[in-house]
């Protein structure tokens, strides 16, 4: 079960990758200071399966998680702004 569970997180994490790549190519997003709310959510996702897969779970990577939020929550003000008309 845990091995289907992790499968799962993996393939969903590449392709969540791919997806975010794609789209910010046809939007025409260039710049990395933009990427990194979505580079920090991808992080954690790493972060706590790594954990997971090295018996690694506890209070580091319930920290770097907490922190790798926080960084992302951060560079939202780094984000492109939709214009309403």
């Amino acid at each position: 079960m845990e091995s289907i569970l992790s499968i799962l997180v993996l393939v969903t994490l590449i392709f969540s990758i791919t997806y975010v790549i794609r789209q910010r190519r046809i939007q025409g997003i260039t710049g990395l200071r933009t990427a990194l709310t979505s580079i920090c959510f991808f992080l954690i996702a790493v972060v706590n399966l790594l954990a997971y897969w090295f018996d690694f779970l506890g209070i580091w990577s319930w920290g770097s998680s907490v922190v790798l939020l926080l960084l992302g929550a951060y560079f939202t003000k780094y984000l492109r702004r939709i214009e309403q008309a």
